[in-house]
């Protein structure tokens, strides 16, 4: 059947998209099954008003962007080197940026 090692590679690209289509299948499922714990999520983050969605987990000044300070990533030595990748993803907020650069 796999005379070729290219029948080799279409097998494994179907194999992966079969894979790829189930995790789609997979995410509809799940959404339609929590839907309704879902819009109780969202009520309750509407009628307290919560704002600053973690985006990153890794570290504090990148969890809350707008509460952060621009010396927070350098807090161990003011010459230390980010060792959080999420910091060299993030864009500064506006209040920290330099006024020249808007």
């Amino acid at each position: 059947m796999f005379n070729r090692k290219s029948h080799v590679l279409l097998a494994f690209f179907l194999v992966n998209l079969l894979l790829v289509g189930l995790l789609f299948v997979h995410a509809r499922v799940v959404q339609q099954k929590n839907r309704v714990s879902f819009l109780e999520k969202r009520k309750i983050v509407k009628e307290l008003q919560l704002t600053d969605l973690c985006i990153f987990t890794d570290a504090r000044y990148t969890r809350h962007p707008s509460m952060a300070d621009s010396n927070t990533p350098f807090q161990d030595h003011p010459l230390s080197l980010e060792h959080f990748p999420s910091g060299s993803l993030m864009v500064l907020p506006p209040h920290l940026r330099p006024h020249g650069n808007e």
